[in-house]
């Protein structure tokens, strides 16, 4: 196929596909899938091997949001009946940590519910990132705290976090309908604070939420021009009791179109599958790990992952390997100017919890639904953080 010859030869040399061809991925049909994901694990393979970097969620606040996000289980007024508790303590937090680390995790996501931190809560986020990292030497911590004010990356960065993750979720003419407590400038806002503040931006967006293939070429192309290190990948988790409980606009092939859509765009970027790829993935999800080349090991912050062995045993079937906490994750080209993004160094060919945090609610996707509900695969978390019960890693 002339288009998918065209964007792996543009994704080995680092330059962008136009808006046009982008589309023409999403357009492309459940026959031509494989086809697909060979291509863009062309361009996968090229910037990041076989290797496959873990993350692990910690849910520092859950809950209690003052935010309407329609995806989210923590939003105002949520009846989904999910656990609910204030902040952990950092030696609660750091236990929790560990466990993950445990399973291969090199990165942690430390998330909290809300619009966003006060300069206290930023005091216990700093708190919680020197327990983690003096207990376990070569850690990254990435924070995920929602809005931030003025001079809180900074803070951030000086208690020792790597990188902020905060998405963008859909695109700017749709963000409307989807919150309508804070904006999609707030968001881009703080992505750029944490630019600023060197750290490492984390920042993806949600598919399945009944956005078109506009919608979603255009949150992409805008978190190119905001330039991530990593750019989390979520799935739609219609959990009941949120206004989204009934889309179920999935597939696994429209999510694997995407995976490829998002990894042509953002060719040398760290692409993570997040939240959702287990129930609307499911046995297809080995053939994301070709397009993907990071995922979050375990639960989420308010739903249930699968088993953190089985996610173990999945990467070594599929012929990948856990990228080592020695190993550096980006490119060499990347890695060397921190915060460089989405492949713009060639020549271009043209959200904390109540901010969508660290991918771990949902994903957004066509405008009927195409996909049986699969409640069965949606369960509430009742064990790690915030429980008295072994943690899933």
């Amino acid at each position: 196929m002339d288009l998918l010859n065209t964007l792996v030869d543009k994704g080995l040399r680092r330059e962008l596909p136009t808006r046009e061809e982008a589309l023409a991925v999403l357009a492309t049909s459940d026959d031509e899938v494989l086809d697909v994901v060979a291509a863009a694990g062309k361009v996968r393979r090229q910037w990041f091997g076989r290797r496959v970097k873990l993350n692990y969620l910690v849910n520092l606040k859950s809950g209690l949001c003052p935010e309407d996000c329609s995806y989210c289980s923590q939003r105002l007024g949520s009846t989904t009946g999910i656990l609910k508790y204030s902040w952990l303590k950092p030696d609660e937090a750091s236990k929790a940590a560990a466990a993950g680390l445990a399973g291969g995790a090199k990165r942690v996501c430390l998330v909290a519910s809300g619009r966003g931190p006060t300069d206290r809560d930023v005091d216990r986020v700093a708190g919680t990132i020197k327990a983690i990292k003096e207990q376990n030497e070569g850690v990254e911590v990435c924070a995920c705290l929602g809005l931030l004010s003025d001079g809180q990356a900074e803070r951030l960065r000086e208690a020792g976090a790597d990188a902020y993750n905060h998405n963008l979720n859909t695109s700017e003419g749709t963000y409307g309908d989807i919150t309508t407590t804070h904006t999609y400038a707030d968001r881009v806002d703080t992505v750029n604070k944490a630019h600023a503040a060197g750290l490492s931006a984390c920042s993806g967006l949600i598919a399945g939420m009944g956005e078109s293939d506009e919608d979603l070429v255009d949150v992409v192309f805008s978190l190119r021009e905001l330039d991530p290190d990593s750019v989390p990948v979520n799935f739609l988790i219609p959990v009941e009791g949120t206004p989204l409980a009934k889309e179920w606009n999935l597939t696994p092939q429209r999510c694997l179109r995407i995976l490829a859509m998002v990894r042509f765009v953002c060719p040398d970027v760290e692409v993570r599958i997040a939240g959702g790829r287990e129930v609307h993935l499911r046995t297809m999800q080995p053939l994301a790990l070709h397009l993907a080349n990071s995922i979050f090991l375990g639960d989420y912050l308010t739903t249930e992952g699968q088993a953190g062995q089985a996610d173990l045993e999945m990467i070594a079937d599929a012929g990948f390997v856990v990228e080592g906490a020695d190993e550096v994750t980006l490119p060499q080209h990347r890695a060397e100017v921190q915060g460089a993004g989405c492949g713009s160094h060639a020549g271009q060919a043209d959200a904390g919890c109540g901010s969508g945090g660290c991918g771990s609610h949902e994903d957004v996707c066509g405008t009927a639904p195409v996909n049986e509900p699969r409640t069965d695969l949606v369960a509430v978390r009742r064990r790690g953080a915030g429980t008295d019960l072994a943690p899933n890693a």
